[in-house]
């Protein structure tokens, strides 16, 4: 793969086979030929954040090289999530899986239909900690690093004693 953007994309899952649903996606995003996985988080349970009355999610982190644009990346994700059986009924509901786009390089992208850096990524220690866990000194909006921004004892993020495969054999 050619020289790409380093983007970074939260995962999420809190319905079903919540690990099998992460990987997959991760498989997807690797198989793709504009995108290649280069770092993974670990596995986070995390509270849900929503309506209440919703499993637990299972959060990940991942470091993805694009080549191509922003508005392409948020198409391929869409396309996997729909894909995997994504259903877009209730915001911030259940959901089988979830990707968000938290940075596409150091790009600021403001449309109706695609913002970065993610606008709440700074409120989330469910995508902070594993975004710290696998890029400690990235530059975040605010102008500190993941590692300062997060707060890995934090009650609702719980390191899981899982890793989810990664790199060409894994993926």
């Amino acid at each position: 793969m050619t020289e790409g953007t380093a983007c970074y994309l939260s995962l999420g899952s809190n319905l079903g086979d919540r690990a099998a649903h992460l990987a997959e996606a991760l498989r997807r995003l690797h198989s793709h030929p504009r995108l290649q996985v280069c770092e993974v988080s670990s596995v986070y349970e995390t509270d849900p954040i929503g309506p209440p009355e919703q499993p637990d999610f299972y959060n990940i982190v991942a470091q993805v090289q694009a080549t191509c644009a922003a508005k392409e990346l948020l198409e391929i994700v869409q396309q996997i999530e729909e894909e995997m059986g994504r259903v877009r009924t209730q915001r911030w509901g259940p959901r089988s899986i979830d990707i968000d786009i938290l940075l596409y390089g150091k790009q600021t992208i403001d449309t109706p239909r695609l913002q970065v850096p993610h606008p709440q990524m700074m409120q989330r220690q469910f995508v902070l900690v594993p975004l710290a866990e696998i890029a400690p000194d990235l530059v975040l909006p605010d102008g500190h690093t993941a590692a300062q921004a997060a707060r890995p004892a934090d009650p609702t993020v719980r390191a899981l004693d899982m890793q989810l495969p990664t790199g060409e054999a894994g993926l």
